[in-house]
């Protein structure tokens, strides 16, 4: 794998794909797929017992029929919960799914990913460094590698040491001062923003310094096509279908 290899689309399916589907499921892998995505972006934390699992909050109590911290709760727990009736019946007895599963998921659907980094508190630098190991085991060595990215310096540097072949990305609300030593530190490849923090000489000023620059999140056409012409290379959306319709 080399970042040589790896080529954005321009429409990422967020959480696989949010308003359609539960995020952060197979389900929502799945669906994505279906509306002519080939990337898919997820939320990868670790369980009580140090296991990856697919979820964006420090709790489960928004996305699934438990309250808990993700951090007190161990897999065979998780392996419990009901992470799909939440967003629909339809999805009643969806799981949360460990990593493994999503990228094997992955695999058969001939999807690419970028892996987000989502550690609980106080367990950055363990989260960067379990994913960042259980990617680079499990990951299909004939296909182009996927991009990590996380909000989190101490992830993103754990990540690399782990794995320095995998690309990856900073995730800013804005870019702020500092954020240029942060990547440059990282060996980051892409710089990840807001699109409501973005305008046309922020993001001038990203490309300028040669990093790829994607936007999140992204859920109407007009706005995704004037990111595209400030040089944007790749938006997140939930309704990856509305972009792609444009």
């Amino acid at each position: 794998m080399t970042t040589g290899d790896l080529h954005l689309p321009t429409v990422i399916g967020h959480r696989g794909a949010v308003g359609h589907a539960p995020e952060n499921t197979l389900a929502g892998i799945r669906k994505a797929a279906t509306l002519g995505v080939t990337w898919v972006e997820f939320d990868v934390a670790l369980t009580k017992d140090g296991e990856p699992v697919l979820l964006h909050d420090e709790t489960v109590d928004r996305t699934t029929d438990r309250k808990g911290k993700l951090a007190d709760l161990t897999l065979a727990e998780i392996r419990t919960l009901d992470a799909g009736t939440w967003f629909s019946g339809d999805f009643a007895g969806e799981r949360i799914p460990t990593l493994d599963e999503a990228i094997a998921e992955l695999e058969s659907l001939g999807l690419n990913a970028n892996v987000e980094i989502k550690p609980t508190s106080g367990r950055e630098a363990d989260t960067g460094r379990v994913v960042a190991e259980r990617v680079a085991a499990h990951w299909p060595q004939d296909r182009p590698p996927p991009l990590f990215s996380s909000f989190q310096p101490d992830a993103l540097a754990a990540a690399r040491r782990a794995a320095p072949e995998i690309p990856r990305g900073l995730l800013l609300r804005r870019p702020s001062r500092g954020w240029r030593q942060w990547a440059e530190d990282l060996a980051c490849w892409s710089i990840h923003c807001n699109h409501r923090n973005l305008d046309r000489r922020t993001a001038e000023q990203v490309l300028k310094a040669g990093y790829h620059l994607l936007a999140y999140t992204v859920n109407d056409a007009g706005r995704a096509e004037r990111l595209f012409n400030w040089g944007v290379e790749a938006v997140f959306s939930d309704y990856p279908d509305r972009i792609l319709a444009m």
